[in-house]
């Protein structure tokens, strides 16, 4: 079969892009290398949607900006996706800080934010607001439109979306080479299958640059850069309401302390860029953590490593430009190269998934005819733990796996474990199931609850429990039985 429309890559931007086009009877394909959805930058990132003030004025990611974090909150509503408008806190510690607060001000309101959205606060309101946070603050950038939502949720979301309105997911499909003959482009992957379509978008995260050259030899340099973050336990929910911000660097927004739409609180991330060679170094590095957090006590100063319960690190696609680069190839306007999709990527995703869809409509010519049924949501994910006790009994007497619970630490039960591997693109390991539902993702990080995810997804997917895998290919997780 030969596809109108490839996406490559099942991020967000990549997933929202594929729902954005489903909107038209299109035979589209979305293929990702891994075994699901979410599984680059987007399931390790601060899940913050950025107001707009900190990009450059007049580049694609103030462009992207503040339009996206505008529509973040009806996309991830109509996909029934976590989302808080929690705003953000900008804080100054002296003068010289405070000139960067106005210079940020000023910007935002370039950029298209409000006086209404953007305010600068002094000491006692920062410290009214905020409790928590350290004396000597002088004060801080209010950002009223800065929210927070659920990355992987976002993106599971949308590929459950468009699955539901055609599109087709493809899963381990790593493509190494690409050609084109009479205008269709083959896609091959690393085991030699083939996708074809007349049309792709490169949407590859920290690997566009590699599918760029593969395609025509343009050239783009993507370096990895690596944060990590500390995760802490949800008994330190209300530590902080806001997303906390330093004033930022030439490296980024440098670390946060923020809520997550999960009521916990997180740390991080850093900032360090790798070899070109490391695209897949998700290490986190010896002695990272205590300058994570002996920074992130400048801004909280109770904060502490005492409390965490997991650490983890992930990697941005940072462009030597500095910039998104969103745009046909220079010899093809039918191959759509997305480069250097890093912060603020997430907040901008739901603008960068338009204006991707308006590149297509120029490409072909016209706009495509409508699909009749299409739906922009999707079936809503049961959250057990958060229905009133008349829904839950209802539930339970309509299907009785939902009064089993399996994840103790955060109540997830049977019934929704299932329902996340039966769900269009649906769950086919741990970590699948547990992006989809919290199981495992609590203060005992899956010690209790993880053999009993692998007997479900066996069942299930119809598997021996020794096939089921943490997060596909080689990582197996029982090897045999012994008795």
């Amino acid at each position: 079969m030969v596809y109108d429309i490839a996406v490559i890559g099942a991020g967000v931007v990549g997933s929202l892009i594929a729902r954005a086009l489903s909107q038209y009877k299109l035979d589209i394909v979305l293929v990702e290398k891994t075994s699901d959805v979410a599984m680059g930058t987007t399931k390790a990132n601060s899940g913050i949607v950025h107001a707009g003030f900190d990009a450059f004025s007049g580049t694609m990611k103030a462009k992207m900006n503040v339009p996206g974090c505008r529509m973040m909150e009806e996309v991830a509503t109509t996909l029934h996706v976590p989302y808080e408008k929690n705003g953000a806190l900008v804080v100054a510690f002296n003068d010289e800080e405070k000139e960067t607060l106005q210079a940020l001000y000023e910007r935002g309101l370039t950029n298209g934010l409000t006086e209404e959205e953007l305010e600068i606060i002094g000491r006692d309101e920062v410290l009214a607001m905020e409790p928590n946070l350290s004396d000597k603050a002088v004060g801080a950038l209010y950002a009223k439109t800065s929210a927070i939502v659920s990355p992987y949720e976002l993106a599971i979301g949308a590929v459950e979306c468009a699955v539901g309105n055609g599109v087709e997911f493809v899963r381990n499909f790593c493509v190494e080479r690409i050609s084109k003959e009479d205008d269709v482009f083959t896609l091959k992957d690393t085991d030699g299958d083939e996708v074809q379509a007349k049309l792709v978008i490169n949407a590859a995260g920290l690997f566009a640059d590699v599918l760029a050259k593969a395609w025509d030899g343009e050239e783009f340099d993507v370096i990895p850069r690596v944060g990590e973050y500390g995760l802490m336990d949800r008994s330190l929910e209300g530590l902080v309401t806001k997303t906390i911000f330093q004033c930022p660097t030439i490296m980024g927004k440098g670390v946060l302390v923020a809520p997550t739409t999960h009521h916990n609180i997180f740390v991080g991330p850093t900032s360090i860029d790798l070899p070109h060679d490391e695209k897949e170094n998700k290490a986190v590095r010896v002695g990272a953590l205590r300058e994570m957090f002996a920074t992130a006590q400048k801004s909280v100063p109770s904060v502490s490593p005492r409390d965490q319960i997991t650490c983890f690190a992930g990697l941005r696609a940072h462009a030597s430009f500095d910039d998104f680069h969103i745009a046909p190839s220079k010899t093809d306007n039918k191959f759509i190269n997305l480069i250097g999709i890093e912060s603020p990527g997430l907040a901008s995703s739901p603008a960068i998934a338009e204006y991707v869809r308006d590149l297509v409509i120029e490409a072909l010519g016209a706009e495509p005819e409508k699909n009749p049924f299409y739906n922009p949501s999707r079936k809503p994910p049961v959250y057990f733990r958060n229905l009133p006790e008349e829904e839950k009994e209802k539930l339970i007497a309509e299907n009785p796996a939902y009064a089993r619970v399996i994840c103790r630490c955060e109540t997830i039960t049977e019934g929704e474990i299932r329902d996340a591997i039966r769900a269009p693109a649906g769950a086919v390991d741990v970590d699948g199931v547990k992006r989809r539902t919290r199981a495992g993702m609590g203060r005992c990080q899956g010690g209790f609850c993880g053999s009993k995810v692998q007997q479900i997804l066996a069942e299930e997917l119809g598997l021996p429990v020794t096939e089921i895998t943490k997060f596909g290919g080689d990582s197996k997780i029982l090897y045999e039985r012994t008795k």
